[in-house]
């Protein structure tokens, strides 16, 4: 008898796919996406990407060419995208809806760092019944509970990607689980974190990477570590200990095990960072162990005297890492990273320097404000504006530095979609999580 398919490892379900690969597109070709392009086209078995979204189309044509130049057509509808794609050619356009309304598509990756423009991409593709991949903190961070209600509605998976740091942590944490062990902490490790730094300041950084200033400065001032804190205690119900973590110094990451509250963890769990700790990137997990016998073997293993373990995956790696993603989305109907129901956190906008009455805010990465997070509750009790959501808006006073925004300290943009699944959201808590396909 064959065995079910989700007891199957994925290089073996992928191996089989090898003569019908699952069909993807993408949405964004800046450095990310392009990084993206250059494993998927040709390199992963079982998974083909077959069209790439960029409002500039130059740019995805650039995408196809850096990764082997495949045969490449413009088209502008989901018609003309099946057709050309029947042929065995790539696609690339400048509308996004070609991909989402596409026949042939199964999943979509979305990897545009944007807020407003991806939640238009994203919903369409979940009402056509597309899965999709965010590669995009932004997004997840400020409305990923109703996303993620609206794909269990559809009877498709939106997840979060594997090689973001939440999808490390979280495919970590749940092997653990498996292993019959209780995970109380989980989090990234982060080298630097200075609120002040700005498209100037990262401007070199991000020209000696190929890399977007604006997004290069949302890495250094917390605003992305917020923005994966959140989607991470979103995903496993854990909590920040205090507005922006804790965040403590370490010389290698097992520090952390001691450098945590320990009653915070025992209470239901944090989602935290080690700062400038040895391996220096990926992820960790904390586990806790109260059996002396389980500790003393634990000790045997190396791994200290506890009670509490530090287990963690010394890489992230998104462009690589993204394909196991997509094969347990479509494959096996699995998240890597998904809310478990409505926020637990959220990630708030904070003034970078003294703000004047009049001024626009320019968003995440920006000159005007930084990302932290902080459990919804308290946000939700400071009528906290959350960071995804700051972009546009118009201050109506003067902010100083330093100082948390609020809704009432703006003037939102009109009609925006943003803005009403924001809203929804607020009622995401309050009925049960549809079921999800199995």
């Amino acid at each position: 008898m064959t065995p079910p398919a989700r007891i199957l490892a994925l290089d073996q379900l992928l191996a089989d796919r090898a003569g019908a690969p699952i069909r993807v597109g993408m949405v964004g070709a800046g450095a990310a996406g392009r990084a993206i392009a250059l494993q998927l086209v040709g390199s992963v078995p079982g998974i083909r990407l077959v069209a790439i979204a960029n409002r500039t189309v130059a740019n995805a044509r650039r995408a196809f060419a850096e990764a082997g130049d495949p045969p490449v057509v413009e088209v502008s509808t989901g018609e003309q995208l099946d057709r050309a794609v029947a042929r065995g050619r790539c696609v690339v356009t400048a509308d996004a809806t070609a991909l989402t309304t596409s026949n042939l598509l199964q999943a979509i990756i979305e990897v545009t760092g944007t807020v407003e423009y991806a939640a238009h991409v994203v919903t369409t593709a979940l009402e056509q019944r597309k899965h999709v991949v965010l590669v995009n903190a932004e997004l997840d961070a400020t409305v990923g509970p109703i996303l993620a209600r609206r794909a269990a509605e559809h009877g498709v998976v939106l997840t979060n990607t594997d090689g973001d740091e939440p999808g490390v942590a979280m495919t970590l944490l749940r092997y653990l689980r498996s292993l019959g062990l209780h995970p109380v902490a989980a989090g990234n490790l982060k080298g630097l974190v200075d609120h002040y730094r700005t498209p100037e300041t990262q401007r070199g950084f991000a020209e000696r990477y190929g890399q977007n200033p604006q997004k290069a400065a949302s890495f250094a001032d917390a605003t992305k570590l917020s923005m994966e804190a959140t989607i991470l205690a979103n995903a496993t119900g854990f909590r920040v200990g205090k507005r922006g973590m804790y965040g403590p110094s370490c010389a290698d990451v097992r520090e952390i095990a001691t450098r945590l509250p320990a009653d915070e963890m025992l209470a239901g769990g944090l989602v935290d960072y080690a700062l400038d700790a040895a391996p220096y990137t990926g992820a960790f997990v904390v586990v806790h162990e109260p059996d002396p016998r389980k500790r003393r073997l634990l000790s045997y293993g190396k791994l200290g005297d506890g009670p509490f373990y530090v287990f963690y995956t010394p890489f992230h790696l998104p462009h690589l890492q993204v394909a196991s993603t997509i094969a347990r989305a479509v494959l096996q109907h699995d998240a890597t990273v998904r809310p478990l129901d409505g926020p637990v956190c959220e990630t708030v906008a904070v003034a970078k320097r003294d703000l004047r009455a009049g001024e626009q805010l320019d968003g995440v990465g920006g000159f005007c404000a930084y990302g932290l997070v902080d459990n919804a509750e308290a946000a939700a009790a400071a009528d906290a504006l959350p960071m995804g959501v700051a972009e546009g808006c118009r201050l109506t006073r003067d902010i100083p530095r330093d100082t948390s925004l609020t809704y009432a300290d703006v003037e939102l943009p009109p009609d925006r979609l943003i803005d009403e699944l924001r809203r929804q959201q607020q009622l995401v808590q309050l009925s049960p999580t549809p079921s999800r396909e199995s």
